[in-house]
């Protein structure tokens, strides 16, 4: 399927000629939008990366109402009109001659796919034409978004997540080498055969993300009309594979016990149902917060950061909270235990336990937590700076490059 160029890519691409650089990098996603959270944030980071680096230089191919073309130092931004995909925020990109165009114009050494739908079909067919490395970032957990629960779903849930585990292989396929950001997600691309896997992994802005910004916990909790107790968070898409139904049915004994307000961050096809399992509860629900710093003055904040999500490939927002100083529980799956574990604080419980859940949240509320927030904020200096993190993926590129 295709859509005709519009608007300026109808006429010529950009005619002045980028600098020349050792390394040349094309990130092409429909996870971007105004609203998204992970792969947004480190395509951005990745952004930043590069324009402080001459030998480096990236393409970003996104997505969006209208064609656009916008630049910065060492990056250009490409935006290709794309219609909306029902029920979430994202948008199909479908233009693959204009795709074709972009690849032939700006001739990256590596493609970089970071997302499931059209990108990976559109990128190999035009690869048939200007052939590049191509390389698919595994930013989803797609069979546990169709199936979560896959293990327990029956007869019919497991042959979905299989049928889905085959597209997931055949997506492998398409591109030299798949990149992973956790050994969970390396696991589960092995469970479904997918070869050529490369351990990599994400970062997060130590600087915007700092224990320092606890400072501002008088004004956060002011805004949000906490008086009184201790502030637990969680940030992340309201969907049903985050399971924070699992949180809310643990809350009543939690702020029973505890006295504490849970403050839930964000948007998502499951905001109405949760909303009406908060009723009635020290729950303030707070839709997606676009300003970087107001969410990490709020993550500061917390005492104590719940993820109750079992399938998240990196869980970005789980290491900014780490970042901020903040303890997490997590439950006992996916790569979000591998942070806890890392960090070693906090604490994790089997995943759907409602009941463990609360016992363990109670127990870290009622402790002394101050170094659980040393130990979480040196985790992240250690591991997962975007510094670090990019530094490595640059060089997974350079060893990946024809």
């Amino acid at each position: 399927m295709d859509l005709r160029p519009t608007g300026v890519l109808a006429g010529v691409l950009p005619a002045v000629q980028r600098p020349h650089a050792r390394l040349a990098v094309l990130d092409i996603s429909e996870y971007y939008s105004e609203t998204s959270g992970g792969v947004r944030t480190y395509l951005d980071a990745k952004g930043r990366f590069v324009a402080n680096r001459p030998t480096l230089r990236r393409t970003l191919v996104v997505p969006g109402r209208y064609d656009a073309i916008s630049e910065a130092p060492g990056d250009r931004t490409y935006r290709l009109r794309g219609p909306a995909i029902p029920f979430h925020s994202y948008r199909f990109l479908l233009a693959t001659r204009s795709v074709a165009r972009i690849i032939a114009h700006e001739r990256p050494d590596i493609v970089e796919i970071g997302s499931a739908y059209f990108v990976p079909w559109v990128v190999s067919r035009a690869r048939r034409r200007h052939p590049a490395t191509v390389a698919w970032f595994y930013h989803s957990n797609i069979p546990r978004l169709v199936a979560p629960d896959l293990e327990h779903g029956g007869r019919f849930r497991p042959a979905i997540a299989r049928a889905v585990g085959a597209y997931v292989n055949r997506l492998g396929r398409l591109a030299d080498v798949t990149l992973a950001a956790s050994n969970f997600a390396a696991t589960d691309l092995a469970s479904w055969g997918v070869e050529h896997v490369e351990r990599v992994t994400l970062g997060v802005d130590t600087v915007r993300f700092n224990p320092s910004r606890r400072a501002q916990r008088p004004a956060v909790l002011a805004a949000l009309c906490v008086t009184d107790g201790p502030l637990v968070g969680f940030v992340g898409r309201l969907a049903s594979e985050k399971q924070v139904d699992v949180l809310l049915r643990a809350w009543p004994a939690i702020e029973r016990r505890t006295g504490a307000t849970l403050v839930l961050v964000g948007d998502g096809p499951q905001a109405s149902r949760l909303r009406a399992l908060a009723g009635g509860l020290r729950v303030r629900m707070v839709s997606y917060e676009p300003d970087r710093d107001r969410l990490a003055n709020l993550l500061a904040a917390c005492d104590l950061y719940v993820s109750p999500a079992p399938y998240e490939t990196f869980g970005l927002a789980v290491c900014e909270a780490l970042a901020s100083g903040v303890p997490v529980l997590s439950v006992d799956h996916g790569a979000g235990a591998e942070l806890v574990r890392g960090a070693r604080t906090g604490g994790l419980v089997p995943r759907g336990d409602s009941v463990a859940l609360a016992e363990a949240a109670i127990a870290l509320l009622e402790s002394d937590l101050a170094q659980d927030r040393v130990a979480s904020r040196a985790y992240v200096e250690r591991h997962h700076t975007w510094e670090a993190a990019l530094i490595n993926l640059f060089d997974v590129y350079a060893r990946l490059r024809r």
